[in-house]
């Protein structure tokens, strides 16, 4: 194999994980990493369930795949749709690290600290309905973007706290911005781990992933 080309999302984070597999593979065959673009890091201003879900952050980089541009994508399994379009097939999924969701604010330590009122940022309906669960007196304001766009608008004074997966943020360096981990809430299936996504009956690229 002359070299395995890898596709992936261009965010801080979806490189993070795109370089931590082509670490690993790196040591039997040449790696490249490309960048791609998905509909999902275009359109900021809608909640997903509004426009389309999960698959809104994988259509372009199968497409990239089909076309064979890149032999296989890395996605965070938690924004891997249960159903794979035909065509597909998940090869690998690293070891889950830490699943929950974290609790990120500049001026409150926890969850239950926060003022009647005050705003959480998150564009997850699974995150809001819980968070309202547990404190109904709370507003849920739609939250979109990377990591590093998220954490700019709290800090910029537009929400009082947003939840993000503590997993992402521990993987990019910002593990001491977390203040608290929501045990308490359920995370998203997947969380925590990555996925390894080809063209379905790729016996060669499924072999080079399969350690």
């Amino acid at each position: 194999m002359e070299k395995i080309k890898i596709g992936t999302r261009s965010s801080k984070l979806a490189l993070w994980q795109a370089e931590f597999i082509a670490q690993k593979l790196s040591k039997k065959f040449p790696v490249e990493i490309t960048k791609i673009q998905t509909t999902g890091d275009k359109i900021l201003d809608a909640p997903l369930a509004k426009i389309g879900g999960k698959g809104l952050f994988t259509k372009e980089i199968e497409i990239a795949l089909l076309e064979n541009e890149i032999d296989l994508a890395v996605h965070s399994l938690k924004d891997v749709p249960s159903e794979l379009p035909a065509g597909f097939e998940i090869a690998a999924i690293t070891k889950r690290t830490q699943p929950f969701d974290a609790f990120v604010s500049n001026k409150f330590s926890t969850l239950e600290s926060l003022p009647s009122g005050a705003v959480i940022g998150t564009s997850s309906l699974r995150r809001a309905a819980q968070i309202l669960n547990l404190c109904p007196d709370l507003q849920i304001k739609n939250l979109r973007g990377n990591v590093d766009t998220r954490l700019k608008k709290l800090d910029s004074g537009e929400f009082d706290a947003v939840i993000l997966a503590a997993a992402g943020l521990e993987r990019i360096g910002y593990g001491a911005r977390i203040k608290q981990i929501l045990t308490e809430i359920i995370p998203a299936a997947g969380q925590g781990a990555l996925a390894i996504e080809i063209r379905a009956g790729d016996l060669k690229i499924r072999d080079a992933v399969k350690d």
